[in-house]
C-alpha cells in the first residue's frame, strides 16, 4: 500500500509544480476583457443633507472594498411632484425631478439618459461628472402617476457608466422597491412587477 501511495505523492508535488507561475510571469488575461460587472454591498447610513420640503430620505453606502471605489446612494421619494400624463419619460423631465443639485449644483450629463425600470415603475437614468472632476453621478426617477422616487449615486469612481446598472440594480431589488411603495402610499394597493 504504501508504494502505490509514492507515486500518486509524486504525481500531485508534479502537477502542484506545473500550475504555479513562474517568478515574473502573470496569468494570461485578455487585453481587452471587459470589467467584471459590480457586485456592490450596501450599508444604511444617515442621510447626510438638511431638511428641505421634500424630507429626508435613505442614504446608503458601498464601502470601495466593494465597488472599486466609495459608491454611496441617496433616494427618496417626492409626492405630487411629476409629470402626471407622461411620467419620466425624457431627460427634461429628469433634470427637473432630480436630486443631482444635492451633491454638486454644476453637473455636466455625459450622453443622453435612457429608459429605465425599477419595480412596475417606468423612469430615466442618467450619468453625470461633477465640475471639479472629482466625482461621477448617476440620476435615476421612476414614477407611478403623479408621485416620484428619485436617486442620485456618487462615486469617485471614473465611469459613471459601470456602477449605473449596480445602483439601478440595487434600487430595482425587492427591498427597495417595496419600501418604494410604501413612501409612495401604495402599501395596499396590488402592483405586479
Amino acid at each position: 500500500m504504501r508504494k502505490a501511495s509514492l507515486p500518486l505523492a509524486f504525481a500531485a508535488i508534479a502537477v502542484l509544480a506545473g500550475s504555479l507561475a513562474a517568478p515574473g510571469m502573470r496569468s494570461p488575461v485578455a487585453v481587452d476583457a471587459p470589467e467584471a460587472p459590480l457586485r456592490p454591498a450596501f450599508a444604511e447610513a444617515k442621510w447626510p443633507f438638511s431638511l428641505d420640503q421634500w424630507g429626508l430620505g435613505r442614504a446608503f453606502v458601498c464601502a470601495a472594498a466593494d465597488c472599486g471605489a466609495k459608491l454611496e446612494v441617496y433616494v427618496r421619494p417626492k409626492i405630487g411632484f411629476c409629470n402626471c400624463s407622461s411620467g419620466v419619460s425624457d431627460d427634461t423631465e429628469l433634470e427637473r425631478v432630480a436630486d443631482t443639485d444635492l451633491i454638486s449644483q454644476r453637473a455636466t450629463p455625459l450622453g443622453p439618459g435612457r429608459p429605465v425600470k425599477v419595480g412596475w415603475m417606468d423612469g430615466r437614468v442618467r450619468s453625470y461628472r461633477t465640475a471639479d472632476g472629482r466625482s461621477s453621478l448617476v440620476s435615476i426617477a421612476y414614477n407611478d402617476e403623479c408621485d416620484v422616487v428619485v436617486g442620485v449615486a456618487s462615486s469617485s469612481a471614473a465611469d459613471p457608466t459601470r456602477i449605473e446598472p449596480a445602483v439601478v440594480a440595487f434600487l430595482d431589488s425587492r427591498p427597495m422597491v417595496l419600501w418604494a411603495k410604501k413612501e409612495l402610499g401604495l402599501e395596499f394597493v396590488f402592483r405586479q412587477w
